[in-house]
């Protein structure tokens, strides 16, 4: 097993009160196996979980204005969905920490991916205990820029083309139309430009690697700019009614 002091410098936060990072790597299967005098992990699971929901979603909020619930909740989603916070706990070696039964070690728990996934919640509700909010949450953005980037982009939209057609599709019975504009570069490593149109006006374009993930990034960048439209729209009152 590497030293603890290792996973401390990979996470970026050396605990004043040890006995947290300790629970945060003690798996449930000990529990059961020593009995329930054991403590472990999955009261800080839960509330690393909290952490984790409140400081993405806010910083999703506040990185796209434009974007309504939907797509902020879908977006959040994908980061905090188990495949990714394995990733976030396998980037820690979080596995190689884990106190584990014998039972759970010889079924091969320690590489399990929902088990690492807990594990990392469990070690930012730690964080969060020990340090206090501000200090998780540079943490957490810190964590999740390296897998996500700067979150200039949403980090998934799962059908913005889909969404584009239905908020379209409240003043115009008419489907957008997506044009391939241009293709370069060697087959495999080819880019893709595409523009999203609807009642023959262009309302964004997007590049991609492929044909789908240039539609869909035009679609994300149409959403964006109607959703900007709709924003700045003056809002009619009862008495502009009544003038009307």
């Amino acid at each position: 097993m590497p030293s603890i002091d290792e996973l401390q410098s990979a996470l970026g936060h050396s605990f004043d009160r040890s006995e947290l990072l300790r629970l945060a790597l003690t798996h449930p299967s000990l529990a059961h196996e020593q009995g329930t005098g054991q403590y472990h992990n999955q009261r800080l699971e839960f509330l690393g979980d909290a952490v984790l929901q409140l400081v993405l979603t806010a910083e999703l909020y506040e990185k796209f204005p434009d974007l309504g619930e939907g797509p902020l909740t879908q977006a959040r989603a994908q980061m905090v969905n188990r495949r990714s916070l394995a990733i976030q706990g396998r980037r820690l070696a979080l596995g190689e920490y884990l106190v584990l039964s014998r039972g759970e070690e010889s079924s091969g728990g320690r590489s399990r991916a929902s088990t690492v996934a807990d594990a990392f919640e469990a070690l930012i509700g730690a964080v969060f205990l020990d340090a206090g909010y501000e200090s998780t949450r540079q943490i957490v953005l810190r964590l999740f820029r390296e897998a996500f980037g700067e979150l200039l982009e949403l980090p998934s939209l799962d059908n913005p083309k889909g969404e584009l057609q239905e908020l379209l599709q409240a003043t115009s019975p008419e489907p957008p139309h997506y044009e391939i504009l241009s293709a370069a570069g060697p087959d495999h490593d080819r880019s893709f430009d595409c523009a999203v149109y609807h009642l023959s006006v262009e309302l964004g374009r997007g590049i991609g690697r492929s044909k789908k993930l240039a539609e869909s990034q035009a679609a994300i960048m149409a959403l964006r700019q109607l959703r900007r439209d709709i924003k700045s729209q003056p809002q009619s009152t009862g008495q502009d009614a009544n003038e009307s």
